[in-house]
């Protein structure tokens, strides 16, 4: 059992909210659980509290790593891995409108914007 609380009626209203205004209709949300490791100098790994969704073939999730702290990243296949340079964050709403924003910039330098 995990020592991190899972995500809240609040905090998935946040994600979901946030997604909302970005796609302009409700997403999908999965919840899942993914061990990282949450200290660089361990190797152990701890589960934590993740929130899953996709849209047109990219993979995004957003890891509960504690009390209001959050990591994030996107990603399209097993080699095209990509967070946002901020290892952790601990505002959800920034940490969404981030991971967001990354994705859409990484969409238009790969088709020369």
């Amino acid at each position: 059992m995990s020592a991190i609380p899972d995500f809240s009626d609040s905090e998935l209203w946040t994600i979901g909210t946030t997604l909302k205004e970005r796609y302009g209709a409700e997403k999908e949300i999965q919840l899942a659980e993914t061990e990282l490791r949450l200290d660089r100098s361990s190797t152990r790994l701890e589960p934590c509290p993740t929130v899953y969704w996709e849209d047109d073939g990219c993979h995004f999730v957003v890891f509960k790593t504690g009390d209001k702290r959050y990591r994030c990243q996107f990603f399209y296949r097993v080699h095209q891995q990509y967070g946002t340079g901020i290892e952790e964050f601990d505002d959800l709403s920034e940490c969404v409108v981030t991971l967001l924003q990354v994705q859409a910039d990484q969409v238009a330098r790969e088709r020369g914007d």
